[in-house]
């Protein structure tokens, strides 16, 4: 069996060489593409892995490569990267199916730390290893996603979950917004009776 790629979708040279380094040194295969159409041309001869692409691409963006692939029913994650000013894209993004998203800039380690969490999201699930008592929403978050959901069920406030993550507030609120959706409830004390039925 092949090692899983990770596959880097970006218009900006520099920003595919960097991560190309990062997972380099982490011995993770890879590819890089200039734009969204040249691994959508390759479709269903995509090597198993993840996909990681910018949100702002000339042609076609990472939210429309992201329903692409979605549409072509590929089991790989997408980890979208954004700008500090594209709140609102990552909120359809998450809506959409991202496995995550990261916002410039970033650290290395947490870049990593999230390729890692989508290539194993990605891999197949051996028959019979999926837990019967894990809810079908609860097995589809990101590893952040589970600590925004560990601060809800603790009733800590958006600041408070930042402050404890070390990211922003405008960015808890597009990850409470995306488990809401994932969890199929519509109000915050919904979302909390479920976490805490799952353990949280």
């Amino acid at each position: 069996m092949t090692d899983p790629v990770v596959h880097i979708v970006d218009d900006d040279e520099a920003m595919r060489e960097s991560l190309s380094f990062l997972l380099d040194v982490r011995g993770h295969a890879h590819r890089t593409y200039p734009e969204a159409h040249s691994l959508l041309a390759r479709g269903r001869d995509l090597e198993p892995g993840c996909i990681v692409t910018d949100v702002r691409m000339p042609g076609l963006s990472g939210l429309d490569l992201l329903r692409r692939i979605r549409t072509l029913d590929l089991p790989h994650q997408v980890l979208i990267i954004t700008g500090h000013a594209d709140v609102s894209m990552a909120v359809e993004a998450m809506k959409a199916g991202a496995w995550d998203f990261l916002e410039k800039p970033f650290h290395d380690q947490v870049f990593i730390r999230l390729v890692e969490g989508a290539l194993a999201a990605s891999a197949p699930t051996p028959a019979g290893a999926a837990s019967v008592d894990t809810p079908e929403w609860l097995s589809r978050l990101s590893p952040r996603e589970r600590d925004v959901l560990a601060g809800v069920a603790s009733g800590q406030s958006n600041k408070e979950i930042a402050r404890d993550l070390e990211i922003s507030a405008r960015t808890v609120e597009v990850y409470r917004a995306s488990l809401m959706t994932k969890a199929g409830v519509r109000t915050l004390s919904d979302l909390m009776r479920l976490a805490l039925a799952a353990g949280y």
